[in-house]
C-alpha cells in the first residue's frame, strides 16, 4: 500500500495520501485534498491531557502533540525568523492552562519570555541568573528522588502496586508537580570570553546533562531552543544533545546544522529542513529517536494573545518553595482612569 500511495493520488486527484499500519491486517489510508500546511488550521478535537498539548499540525492534517510522558525531552533549532518563537510561544501557552510548573532560561536578556513572566514560577535572563538557577532545580530533583525512596521503604506487605519508580507512581496527593524548563538560545550557556566564565560554562553543563538523564523520573523535563548547535559549542554539547529525543528543525542557514538536529536519527529528515523556503515562517521538521518524522507548522498566535493567556492562567501555577527567589517580577496592571463624577455642561448666554 505504502509503494502505491503516489500512483493512489495522482489516480484520485489528491494533495497526498498517507498510509498508516493501525494493526495486523488493518491498515488506514488518509488522503488530504490540499495542502493544509499553506493555511494552518488546528482540528478542533484533539485527544490531550496532562503534560500532553497540541502545537502544529501536521502535513497529513492531524495535530502534532508534545507529550512529555513519551518524549520526555525536546531540541528546537531554527534561524531568526524561521518560525522557532511561535512553537515557543505555542507550547507555552497550552501548559499555561495545566498544573505545570514552567520555569525560563532567556540569555536574550528575557525578550523571548519576558510577556510570560505572569505564568513564570522562575526566570533567568542572563547566563548568571542561569548559574544559580539551575543548582536549584538540580537539588529539587534530587528531593524528589528522596521521595520516591522513602516511598519504596517496602515493606513485607505493601502491595506491587505502590512500588513505584518515578513521581508518576506516587499517591497524587504526595506527587509533586512537573516541572518543564524552556531554554532559548541555549548557546549562550556554552560562549566564554574569560577563565572564569569558562568554570562557569562547565558547572551549568554538568547540571543540564544531570538533569537530562536523571530529570524524567524526577518529573522535570527539558525544552532546549536555539539557532544551532554541536560540538563546537564545547565540552558536553554533544552529550547534552544525545538525551534530547525529540527534534525539532525549523529553516536554517546550513546543511551542517539541520543534520545537528536530525541527521544522527533520519538523514532523509535534514533534507527535508534544508528544503524549507524563508517564505514559509513555522514550518519545520519533526522527528525523535525512532527514526520517524513529520513536517508540521505552528499556527500564529499574537505575542499579546499568549500573554494574556499567561496571565489569566496565573492562578494555576503550582507553588514551589524553592524557586521563589527567581520569580519574575510581574507589574501590576494599570487601574482604569475613572471619569468624573459630574458630567459639565457649557455656559451659554
Amino acid at each position: 500500500m505504502a509503494a502505491s500511495a503516489e500512483r493512489l493520488r495522482h489516480a484520485w486527484g489528491v494533495h497526498a495520501v498517507y498510509v498508516r499500519d493501525i494493526k495486523p491486517g488493518v491498515v488506514e489510508l488518509r488522503l488530504v485534498g490540499f495542502d493544509v500546511l499553506r493555511k494552518v488550521r488546528m482540528p478542533r478535537r484533539v485527544d490531550g491531557g496532562l503534560l500532553r498539548v497540541p502545537v502544529a499540525l501536521r502535513e497529513d492534517a492531524t495535530a502534532f502533540l508534545r507529550d512529555y510522558r513519551a518524549v520526555p525531552h525536546e531540541l528546537v533549532l531554527g534561524a531568526t525568523l524561521s518560525g522557532k518563537s511561535m512553537y515557543l510561544r505555542n507550547l507555552l501557552t497550552e501548559l499555561a492552562a495545566q498544573p505545570v510548573v514552567l520555569v525560563g532560561i532567556d540569555c536574550k536578556r528575557g525578550v523571548e519570555l519576558s510577556p510570560f513572566a505572569a505564568r513564570l514560577s522562575a526566570l533567568a535572563t542572563d547566563p548568571e541568573q542561569a548559574a544559580e538557577l539551575l543548582p536549584v532545580l538540580v537539588k529539587e530533583m534530587e528531593d524528589r528522588y528522596d521521595l520516591i525512596k522513602t516511598r519504596q521503604g517496602i515493606t513485607p506487605g505493601t502491595p506491587d502496586e505502590l512500588i513505584t519508580s518515578d513521581v508518576w507512581g506516587l499517591p497524587e496527593s504526595e506527587r509533586p508537580a512537573p516541572i518543564v524548563l524552556f531554554i532559548d538560545e541555549v548557546a549562550e550557556l556554552f560562549l566564554v570570553a574569560t577563565r572564569k566564565e569558562e568554570e562557569r560554562r562547565d558547572e551549568m553543563v554538568t547540571q543540564l546533562i544531570r538533569l537530562a538523564q536523571l530529570g524524567r523520573a524526577a518529573g522535570i523535563y527539558l525544552e532546549v531552543c536555539g539557532q544551532r548547535f554541536g560540538a563546537e559549542l564545547g565540552k558536553g554539547a554533544t552529550m547534552l544533545r544525545a538525551q534530547l529525543t525529540g527534534r525539532v528543525c525549523h529553516r536554517v542557514n546550513d546543511e551542517a546544522s539541520a543534520k545537528m538536529a536530525l541527521g544522527d536519527i533520519a538523514p532523509e529528515a535534514a533534507l527535508a529542513a534544508c528544503a524549507i523556503a524563508a517564505e514559509s515562517p513555522g514550518l519545520a521538521v519533526a522527528g525523535d529517536t525512532s527514526g520517524g518524522w513529520s513536517r508540521i507548522r505552528t499556527p500564529y498566535l499574537s505575542l499579546a494573545d499568549a500573554a494574556a493567556a499567561c496571565r489569566r492562567t496565573a492562578h494555576i501555577a503550582p507553588d514551589v518553595a524553592a524557586l521563589k527567589p527567581f520569580r519574575p517580577y510581574v507589574p501590576p496592571a494599570p487601574a482604569g482612569l475613572s471619569g468624573p463624577v459630574a458630567t459639565t455642561k457649557p455656559v451659554t448666554e
